[in-house]
């Protein structure tokens, strides 16, 4: 006894990830690279004087931060989103 298993002659195979959802998920990539660099700042020019304007300035607690959090929804957004069918 012989099971003969048909496989389909076409081929309906989709791709999971289309060249859009590359490009949203290299711009997150991007977003967050640029929020972390500037979350990070630079060096101190007197490591022993600490200066709040430095460390509390608006790009390190302001940009950075939503830099970052639009870095994600850009990724999410890149993951989720549904090729669109031909």
């Amino acid at each position: 006894m012989s099971i003969k298993l048909d496989k389909p002659t076409t081929s309906t195979r989709q791709e999971l990830f289309t060249k859009e959802n590359y490009i949203l998920m290299l711009v997150g990539l991007v977003l967050l690279a640029i929020g972390f660099f500037l979350m990070a700042g630079g060096k101190s020019a007197d490591t022993k004087v600490f200066d709040p304007k430095e460390v509390y300035s608006a790009t390190r607690i302001t940009v950075a931060p939503i830099l970052i959090i639009l870095g994600f929804g850009i990724e999410i957004v890149a993951i989720m989103k549904k090729p669109k069918q031909n």
